[in-house]
């Protein structure tokens, strides 16, 4: 069954993650992605762990795209992306600002090959303003967005998530951008230039720190597990020494996970009644939920928890995840073939489609697998190839 977006044709030209990233969630619903590297390769290729040689993030982030090497530096290559951009539909890019300018690629002449091309600028600070032109990324984000200030203990330092966090809320940002200006092509027949900086969505999904900042003056402080809005909420170590999270923020669980813990006093309390004032008392709360819990084994908890219709998760590792049943029945995690590696188990496509479902068509492939496919379609020869190889504009 042919993808929602198949048709859609896109040049990823980026890399290092948020571009990469949005392209493979367009590969997945069917989007042609042509991922356009350097001849050295996308630097993600030699990020994280490796087997026998193999990026194992390359076979994530690369999934679904055919991969072609070009220097866009060069003019050789500057000519063959002007004669792939004119059937494209969607331009990813993360050079700093000004570079495709420098390398007469900029929307100008692009939108002037192609009226209807999108092209998707994702950097870290944007294409204006006085950091404009500054080394951009994801660490820097998370810093700068207020993230790393309220994360952490109370009496420890900030604290960065130790995963590409900026980078993937920034991706399903471009994502949802890229589908916005292709709805708006329908009606104005136009493409537009899509700017996306990666320290702008990860302020959104942070919540309510700037308004409240705005009216109240205050700012928000690290509280470790906890939360300003609701107790008790934190993570519980088990007997046999898993760990389990539960959430209260409804005020019926609240109650529910009281009684279940023996300590049905607390409801009556006049300060129980909101989650906040609920948060005011979370050393007695958590003392209460915590030793109830340190006299169980995990799947004791779990279960009653399940059984008292309170709110509870365990702790997963990676490991968890692939063995777990709820991800099994979703199936949340795809098991794929791949040339280098054999099977290979990753994280399937984001969502569910009914009529249009999204797959993994392939894991990322080599460098410069399709080279030769995808140039030969723009009118490539096997002579120009090979020229091309010799003067080091592909590979």
């Amino acid at each position: 069954m042919a993808g929602a977006l198949s048709g859609l044709r896109v040049l990823d030209t980026a890399t290092l993650f948020a571009g990469p990233l949005a392209a493979t969630m367009l590969a997945d619903y069917g989007a042609e992605v042509i991922k356009i590297e350097h001849p050295k390769g996308d630097p993600v290729r030699s990020h994280g762990a490796h087997r026998d040689g193999v990026g194992l993030w390359w076979k994530m982030i690369g999934r679904g795209k055919k991969t072609v090497t070009l220097y866009l530096g060069s003019e050789e290559g500057q000519e063959i992306f002007k004669r792939m951009v004119a059937d494209a539909d969607v331009v990813i890019e993360n050079f700093r600002p000004g570079t495709l300018e420098r390398w007469g690629l900029g929307y100008d002449e692009l939108s002037r090959i192609n009226p209807g091309l999108v092209l998707t600028r994702v950097t870290g600070f944007g294409q204006t303003g006085p950091y404009a032109k500054r080394p951009g990324f994801g660490t820097l984000a998370e810093a700068m967005s207020g993230f790393a200030a309220i994360t952490g203990e109370p009496n420890g330092p900030p604290t960065l998530p130790p995963f590409g966090l900026a980078d993937g809320i920034a991706a399903l940002a471009t994502s949802f951008a890229v589908m916005t200006a292709l709805r708006a092509r329908e009606h104005t027949g136009r493409g537009q230039v899509v700017d996306l900086a990666i320290i702008e969505p990860i302020l959104t999904v942070l919540g309510p720190q700037i308004i409240t900042y705005d009216q109240l003056g205050t700012l928000q402080e690290r509280t470790g597990n906890r939360s300003h809005n609701n107790a008790p909420r934190n993570t519980y170590r088990t007997r046999d020494g898993s760990w389990v999270a539960i959430s209260t923020s409804a005020q019926s669980i609240a109650e529910r996970v009281m009684r279940l813990v023996g300590r049905p006093e607390f409801i009556d309390e006049p300060w129980f009644s909101s989650g906040a004032e609920r948060a005011k008392h979370a050393d007695e709360l958590d003392e209460a939920v915590g030793s109830w819990i340190a006299q169980r084994d995990r799947d004791e908890v779990i279960r009653a928890f399940e059984e008292a219709q309170a709110a509870v998760a365990p702790i997963y590792t990676a490991a968890d995840v692939v063995a777990d049943p709820q991800f099994q029945a979703l199936g949340s995690i795809a098991s794929l073939p791949d040339d280098e590696l054999g099977r290979v188990r990753m994280q399937n496509v984001l969502f569910r489609l009914s009529e249009t479902p999204g797959a993994i068509r392939s894991t990322g492939a080599p460098l410069g697998a399709h080279t030769e496919e995808v140039l030969g379609r723009y009118g490539v020869t096997e002579d120009e190839l090979a020229r091309l190889r010799e003067q080091g504009v592909i590979r």
